[in-house]
């Protein structure tokens, strides 16, 4: 067989159902061979190299299953690097496989030569060039294993002409991976269990490691008696109404989650490494479960750190502990929240002769998705509003959280409804990351991809703008040329809507519902500050300064406060 049909063999023994990429020259012996085995992988052709590196590594946070993306070298290559970047970032096991010069040429300065061994050096966790037939197999079985391994980017590079080399087709194939099942001393457990049985005010902060102990969680939780934060990539994985959860932690959060770090006796953490050290306590003994060593205390101190999983760990301390009877921390965080959902339901509720804002929107989304819906939520205010406003139930949400690269939220929809067709998927996106890959709009509509876009429109870079405005200084090149989102969604062959209130709103979604092709709702709203649960001292004296410098300067003198309000700010 010729090397590229061992490619396929191989990624149908890794069970990949998708590749997304773009043909071109150095890989389009590998795309002859996708066509060939068409019906068992489905080659998703994107109009931009960087979408299908973002739907790809999407498709791994997803399901869990290594994502696989392939593009040409030069070029095309050069494309992959953003969501290469957010799949290692987020721990999502990604594939990639690129073209590259016929070997004879490498090195030679050949048209769209790049050193692409160079240039993943960083980014890759496995990361190879294949230089004859015989090596495909094994290294591509190896570049698997290492990304599931790692949760990591596996590269391999590999010359167009090395793709129609005549190999040998192997009677066994190895394509099988498992994962280290890790549990950790018995003593250290008794002494974790010690510390939360003795502490008066734990608090728990769940990551996207908690997701597998979903179950054992709101257990452990009452046993404990402690309240649960939650980090971005943790969102969903219990309500966001149950009675435990205090929300978000950090800029994107709420006040009592806030409140609560700064109470707390007991941090114990599960499945993260939260990396806002300034949200975390102070001085704080803290317990830490992660899968992974090298996390271990890696941005916090931890006193205890239980090398497992957090299903094992959580199961054994809801075997041994006994509820703790003192619930008086608890029960005041649990009234903090209450009074802060009703805060948030006041910013939420429109009224009708006012412009939408962004709290709005979500709110009538949550109106209009199914219980089971996926959210591939882009980066900028609509992160904000999303995950403090929309209130999850069985839900689940995409976002690319540490890279945090704008332009995410379409290519995860793409992924999505690919993966889950009979489920209602949903991007949340503002005109600034959505105009970064709008061009692949069309793609969801080649493919048949009823998806739903709800573009958040204040034509400008909103998130920027405050961070400018933060830091003192007068918002610069904020402005986005604005255009009929609607009108584009319908010339790509899809439907659109306009949503200029509520009530437009509300219409919108109800006929997206009924329709059959991607959706763009281009709802506009009012510029509203995306302001934390707790503001601190450096936030208010920076905003105020933006403010003096706004006056001074004689821009919209006429919205300004009095000199005297101004003044009181920065004392």
């Amino acid at each position: 067989m010729k090397a590229a049909e061992a490619v396929i063999n191989i990624m149908k023994d890794w069970e990949v159902d998708h590749v997304y990429g773009y043909p071109g020259d150095s890989v389009n012996n590998l795309v002859e061979a996708l066509r060939k085995h068409k019906e068992a992988i489905d080659f998703i052709h994107i109009r931009h190299e960087e979408v299908g590196a973002l739907a790809a590594a999407a498709e791994a946070k997803l399901t869990g299953k290594v994502g696989v993306c392939l593009s040409i070298g030069g070029p095309g290559a050069i494309h992959l690097l953003n969501g290469m970047y957010d799949a290692k970032a987020d721990g999502a096991p990604l594939v990639v496989i690129t073209g590259q010069v016929s070997h004879d040429l490498v090195g030679t300065d050949n048209f769209q030569e790049v050193n692409l061994e160079r240039l993943f050096d960083d980014v890759a966790v496995f990361n190879r060039r294949v230089t004859s037939g015989k090596q495909m197999r094994p290294l591509l079985q190896q570049a698997f294993k290492e990304a599931y391994a790692h949760k990591g980017v596996s590269v391999l590079t590999v010359p167009d002409d090395v793709f129609l080399e005549k190999i040998e087709s192997p009677e066994l194939r190895d394509a099988t991976y498992t994962s280290p099942q890790l549990f950790c001393d018995g003593a250290d457990l008794t002494k974790a269990a010690d510390m939360i049985a003795k502490a008066k005010k734990p608090v728990i902060l769940a990551g996207k490691g908690a997701f597998p102990a979903r179950k054992q969680l709101t257990t452990f939780a009452e046993k404990a008696g402690a309240p649960i934060i939650i980090t971005l990539r943790g969102k969903g994985v219990i309500p966001d109404k149950h009675p435990y959860n205090l929300g978000n932690l950090g800029q994107i959060g709420t006040k009592p989650a806030y409140e609560a770090m700064k109470e707390t006796d007991l941090l114990i953490m599960i499945g993260t490494s939260y990396p806002y050290r300034e949200f975390l306590p102070k001085d704080a003994p803290a317990i830490q479960i992660d899968t992974d060593p090298t996390q271990i205390g890696k941005r916090y101190p931890v006193s205890l750190g239980l090398v497992a999983s957090s299903e094992r760990v959580l199961g054994w301390f809801n075997d041994q502990l006994k509820e703790k009877m003192d619930q008086r921390f608890l029960k005041s965080c649990q009234e903090n929240m209450s009074n802060w959902w009703k805060h948030l339901d006041n910013i939420s509720t429109g009224k009708a002769d006012e412009p939408m804002q962004g709290p709005q929107v979500i709110r009538a989304l949550q109106e209009n998705v199914d219980d089971d819906a996926i959210l591939s939520v882009d980066v900028g205010n609509v992160t904000t509003w999303t995950t403090r406003f929309f209130q999850m139930t069985n839900q689940r949400f995409i976002v690319s959280s540490w890279l945090a690269t704008m332009g995410c939220g379409l290519p995860g929809a793409l992924s999505a409804k690919l993966n889950e067709p009979d489920k209602q998927v949903v991007a949340i996106c503002g005109d600034g990351g959505f105009s970064m890959v709008m061009h692949d709009f069309l793609t969801a509509v080649q493919y048949d991809l009823p998806i739903t876009v709800i573009i958040l429109n204040n034509k400008k870079i909103g998130m920027i703008q405050f961070e400018q405005e933060e830091l003192g200084n007068i918002p610069y090149q904020i402005p986005l040329q604005d255009m009929d989102y609607a009108g584009f969604a319908k010339a790509c062959g899809g439907e659109g809507y306009q949503a200029t209130n509520e009530a437009e709103l509300t219409q919108a979604l109800k006929a997206d519902k009924q329709s059959t092709k991607p959706v763009i709702i281009d709802a506009s709203i009012e510029v509203r500050a995306p302001l934390p649960g707790k503001i601190e001292m450096s936030q208010a004296i920076g905003y105020s300064k933006y403010l003096f410098k706004k006056f001074a300067e004689k821009e919209g003198e006429n919205d300004m406060p009095p000199l005297k309000t101004i003044i009181k700010r920065l004392i």
